[in-house]
């Protein structure tokens, strides 16, 4: 019983910040750090006297610095470790704009790992990528292909929308 009321007592009290929130946010007086308002708008209706207040408020991100991509950590360390390897296999791949913009970060890196050329990058880049003679080509060329480079060793162009889920699509590829 006593569990059944700690939980009762919890929504009750979430409910009740809820209605604080949402209050105060009408009135235009909020105050309260991890909610920020995204619009606040007053439009005159009808006399002067009458107003009516729109606001809408998000949560903000915090520690959000990648996308999740609808699947668990494994299946998406294991796509885009994929991803990353059909990348520098084929020079450009073509898929969502999401998992383009996400694999973007681990192509440069493989790429800034070639160009250090270290035994101790290598052995990072053979525990990443999943093809052993891709990494040595990838450690042989990316020296002198991106010598002049600091960075930025992708391009990604958005495409059309996918047929089925309208999902926007894009190509990344090498520089």
């Amino acid at each position: 019983h006593l569990l059944h009321r700690a939980k009762i007592v919890a929504v009750i009290t979430m409910l009740a910040r809820a209605v604080l929130l949402l209050a105060l946010a009408a009135t235009g007086a909020l105050a309260y750090t991890p909610l920020r308002v995204v619009s606040l708008t007053r439009a005159a209706v009808g006399p002067a006297t009458s107003r009516v207040a729109t606001s809408s408020i998000e949560m903000m991100r915090h520690g959000l610095r990648e996308a999740r991509l609808g699947r668990p950590a494994d299946q998406r360390k294991a796509l885009l470790r994929a991803l990353t390897t059909e990348c520098i296999r084929h020079g450009a791949i073509t898929t969502t704009l999401t998992k383009c913009k996400e694999v973007r970060k681990t192509v440069d890196h493989m790429v800034t790992l070639a160009k250090n050329g270290s035994l101790h990058a290598r052995r990072q880049a053979l525990g990443y990528v999943y093809d052993k003679q891709l990494v040595h080509a990838l450690f042989e060329g990316a020296a002198d292909r991106y010598a002049e480079r600091e960075g930025g060793y992708t391009r990604i162009t958005r495409g059309d929308f996918r047929r089925g889920d309208n999902t926007q699509m894009g190509t990344i590829e090498l520089v």
